[in-house]
């Protein structure tokens, strides 16, 4: 994590090895960028002129110059311009915030002095441009390189980072900056479990982090084994770990508001650590990032650790299904049926359609246990929904449109961005069954993939409001955003976090 100061004083005034200004779209030169010219290069403005630097959004200069015998930088980025001529978009300054930490690691730079912008430039507070700054340049300096040997391939990190605001709203932004550091290990830490090779992190592994993050934390923590699982008729989880010598688990951590009377809301991530598909085998290639197949459940796991910290005013019971689908002597078969905690039975014509089963008895339980005001689930559970939205949006399902507002504007605030998509009842037949309930895919005919998945998982969750988030685009690989990399993103958390905080 960076080491992160807020200071009142100048920008001119700090002691770094690289500077950086964010200016918007057409720009004039303020009091802050003449010091440039007359601290660095007098030519300054004609140099941008020359360069044909307008601000547009991520446009970048990257000055070098001699500072008392000490090469230093001096990074100029743009925010763009807003739609509306008011306010620039916040997902704009996330993009520039992230895109300036990356600059910074490039030319080697260990310390970064970053002027912070005036926060009525985004419609937003002091507070929140400060959460958002911490936020998104941890998670732009996040690397999985610990499997790497070579130095120059491990790369040089930014360890200090100054924000530099006006002294009337210095602890605003310091009361933001801690919670978005926050929030941001959270979110790295979710990233760098998805991450690890799929033979380190197994189902007991995961269950021993979240007993390690809830012993730190005071949360209370339960974790059922795979004998205890079958005990209970978890058909569905049971039956998707059988392939595979890894015992599954199930983990269910309480966060407990000070307020007897506050609202519950249960999280369940799916956590299948590494899915072959079972006997129903993917093709090598689609295999090759199945280690990430548990990043619903990451999410969950880390986003309690962060609410215990944080401390909302709602109750937050966190539920994760962890297991392996593998192919082995004892795995599911299709054909089989499995029956479910709640008592209802399917039909498993493809054992690759296995996240729904693990979900399914996850639900059921948090829904008969907590007897929750609402229930979001959060998965990695179609390559349709990928195809469907790509891999800048996950997608959102329900037919509970208030909860569905509610997600759609924490997602919006978080920057975990989402896209409803449509649950009538005419896709609902697609997993009938002639022999069980329901089935675990739906039929050709019917199509839409994800959103027959939704209506599979909604039998397990009665009448209690619920959202699923189908997050199989966005979880991993996702191109051309900044405060990525390859790998992991740590999907979820930043909008489960906002959801809780702001109920």
């Amino acid at each position: 994590m960076i080491t992160i100061t807020v200071s009142d004083k100048k920008i001119w005034e700090q002691v770094a090895s690289c500077y950086a200004v964010m200016v918007e779209e057409d720009f004039v030169f303020s009091k802050e960028l003449k010091f440039f010219v007359q601290q660095f290069n007098p030519d300054l403005p004609r140099i941008l002129e020359k360069s044909k630097f307008a601000g547009t959004l991520l446009q970048t200069h990257i000055l070098p110059v001699m500072d008392d015998k000490k090469l230093v930088y001096v990074i100029f980025v743009g925010l763009g311009k807003g739609k509306d001529k008011k306010t620039i978009d916040i997902e704009n300054y996330r993009r520039a915030v992230s895109h300036i930490l990356k600059q910074a690691e490039k030319h080697k730079c260990e310390s970064l002095t970053l002027q912070l912008p005036l926060a009525r430039l985004f419609g937003v507070t002091h507070q929140e441009l400060g959460q958002q700054t911490a936020l998104l340049a941890n998670m732009a300096a996040y690397h999985f390189n610990e499997y790497i040997t070579d130095k120059e391939r491990k790369g040089t990190e930014v360890f200090e980072l100054t924000i530099c605001t006006d002294s009337k709203n210095k602890k605003m932004v310091e009361k933001g900056v801690k919670e978005g550091a926050c929030i941001a290990q959270a979110v790295n830490k979710a990233r760098h479990w998805v991450d690890l090779p799929p033979s380190v992190l197994t189902p007991p592994f995961l269950a021993d982090k979240a007993k390690e993050i809830a012993k730190k934390n005071g949360l209370d923590i339960t974790i059922f084994t795979g004998k205890q699982i079958t005990q209970m008729g978890m058909g569905g989880l049971a039956g998707v770990a059988r392939g595979s010598d890894q015992d599954c688990r199930l983990l269910i951590m309480e966060y407990k508001a000070k307020k007897k009377t506050a609202p519950t809301l249960v999280f369940v991530g799916k956590g299948i650590t590494f899915d072959s598909g079972g006997l129903s085998l993917k093709p090598a290639v689609h295999m090759e990032t199945m280690k990430e197949d548990m990043s619903g459940a990451a999410a969950v796991i880390a986003t309690m650790e962060a609410l215990a910290v944080l401390k909302p005013s709602v109750n937050v019971i966190g539920i994760t299904p962890l297991a392996e689908n593998l192919p082995g002597p004892k795995a599911t078969k299709p054909g089989d049926i499995v029956r479910f905690y709640n008592g209802k039975t399917a039909e498993v014509k493809n054992t690759d359609a296995e996240g729904r089963l693990i979900l399914a008895d996850a639900l059921s339980y948090g829904v008969k246990q907590y007897k929750p005001d609402a229930i979001i689930d959060i998965a990695t559970l179609t390559g349709a929904c990928a195809y469907a939205l790509g891999p800048f949006y996950t997608g959102l399902m329900s037919e509970h449109d208030e909860l569905a507002e509610r997600v759609d504007r924490a997602a919006h605030l978080s920057g975990d961005r989402v896209w409803r998509l449509p649950m009538h009842d005419d896709y609902k037949v697609a997993i009938k069954s002639p022999v069980a309930d329901i089935c675990n895919i739906g039929s050709n005919k019917y199509m839409a993939g994800a959103i027959t998945a939704a209506c599979f998982l909604q039998h397990f969750v009665d009448d209690v409001p619920w959202v699923h988030l189908d997050i199989a685009g966005t979880a991993f690989n996702v191109p051309d955003l900044p405060y990525y990399r390859p790998g992991a993103t740590g999907v979820g958390v930043r909008l489960l976090v906002d959801l809780a905080m702001n109920w």
